[in-house]
């Protein structure tokens, strides 16, 4: 099994920066990618952002420009740049990550990230 704990959300103003972090630990050879998606009050969980083993990012159109992801293999954490948050961007945070072999999704408890206007 692989285990995956979020953190660094809370509350910033808008035009603010926050940065999420992700730690890896269990069956870590089993990921092929990670990324972060989020669910606002009432919405579906959308994607946010996703970066594979070697390294390759995709964005939502709503935070290309503003987020950057990334990640440490040594530490097995994945990061969530956040610069120009709006509050559009309030939602819990999760962490993802997939494996192709086991076909399975793993997934974090989820951070609050609140952005007051």
């Amino acid at each position: 099994q692989v285990q995956l704990v979020e953190s660094g959300g809370g509350l910033v103003q808008e035009g603010g920066s926050l940065r999420l972090s992700c730690a890896a630990s269990g069956s870590i050879f089993r990921i092929n990618a990670m990324g972060w998606y989020r669910q606002a009050p009432g919405k579906q969980r959308e994607f946010v952002s996703g970066i594979t083993t070697g390294g390759v990012t995709n964005y939502a159109d709503s935070v290309k420009g503003r987020f950057t992801i990334s990640r440490d293999n040594a530490k097995n954490t994945m990061y969530l740049q956040m610069n120009s948050l709006k509050p559009e961007d309030t939602a819990v945070y999760f962490c993802h990550a997939f494996s192709t072999r086991y076909s399975q999704n793993y997934w974090g408890q989820g951070t609050q990230v609140t952005v007051s206007s």
